[in-house]
């Protein structure tokens, strides 16, 4: 795979990774408010008035609250592995581009252009 190549994926690696953390930053966020709701309808309205829609909502919004805070670990883990797979192409194209280089300097070694069929007359 040509290194151009290489770099363009690890680019799109990079740029997937940016947007996973901000979305994961927004999840976060997103919970955090959504505890604060909760806290607010818990302690503020009384427990003789939790019935009904109003204790529907409660429930609701920890339930929310639970599933929000899930995505944004499961974001987290996705970010994670991420990260690892650019650590590992980033290693695996300086492993490419060394031993390429060093079959380069292999005396009998026909660059790209040399080849039968890579040369600028099969294009």
């Amino acid at each position: 795979m040509p290194q151009a190549q290489n770099a363009s994926n690890s680019t799109a690696l990079e740029h997937a990774l940016d947007k996973n953390e901000a979305i994961q930053e927004a999840v976060g966020q997103s919970a955090a408010e959504l505890c604060v709701v909760n806290a607010v309808l818990t302690q503020e309205v009384p427990a003789h008035l939790q019935t009904g829609e109003v204790a529907l909502a409660i429930e609701r919004t920890e339930e929310l609250e639970n599933r929000i805070q899930n995505s944004a670990d499961e974001l987290a883990q996705v970010n994670l592995a991420l990260k690892e797979e650019i650590i590992l192409r980033a290693d695996l194209e300086r492993q490419l581009a060394s031993a390429q280089a060093a079959l380069e300097q292999t005396p009998g070694h026909l660059k790209a252009k040399d080849r039968p069929g890579q040369g600028a007359a099969a294009r």
